[in-house]
């Protein structure tokens, strides 16, 4: 492989959060650390947009460069290649509540592409991967933490 961006291609993945409906707070928060990633070189931020499902199933979507009072993301905004077409928008928006409110980000993770260049300069090919969603290590480790706390309090009666 001579073609520099194939060379250099890193993997792309998206991510969809929801707020549902009542449990909204958005702070800012998720902005800055989304720019944070960006400015520290981890991912390149391809694509995102806002969905907002309203309770009869209806989706507004709107790319993130067609927001206002973006502050710190705005300069990112600018950059984004809108790469999710109508079908993908449609698919995300039925995993979503009634009256809930999502953001859609679809990033290149910068950090694996020397690793992944390496491997292909090694003869390597990806067969497979897969993801450990972040949702599901918090349910378990909630989980781990009631059954030590109801054992701890089986021994002590």
């Amino acid at each position: 492989m001579t073609d520099d961006t194939t060379e250099n291609a890193a993997p792309v993945d998206f991510v969809i959060i929801e707020f549902p409906e009542g449990q909204q707070n958005f702070s800012g928060e998720v902005i800055d650390e989304l720019v944070r990633l960006v400015d520290a070189g981890t991912i390149r931020l391809v694509d995102a947009i806002v969905l907002v499902k309203d309770i009869d199933g209806g989706v507004d979507a709107t790319e993130l460069s067609d927001l206002e009072g973006l502050g710190p993301l705005e300069a990112i905004a600018a950059e984004l290649a809108e790469f999710l077409a109508a079908d993908d928008v449609a698919d995300l928006a039925a995993a979503m509540d009634p009256g809930s409110v999502a953001g859609v980000i679809v990033y290149e993770n910068l950090w694996a592409a020397p690793f992944a260049a390496a491997a292909r300069r090694a003869g390597g090919r990806l067969i497979a991967d897969g993801r450990i969603h972040s949702q599901d290590i918090a349910d378990a480790l909630e989980a781990e933490a009631a059954f030590e706390q109801e054992a701890a309090q089986r021994e002590d009666v």
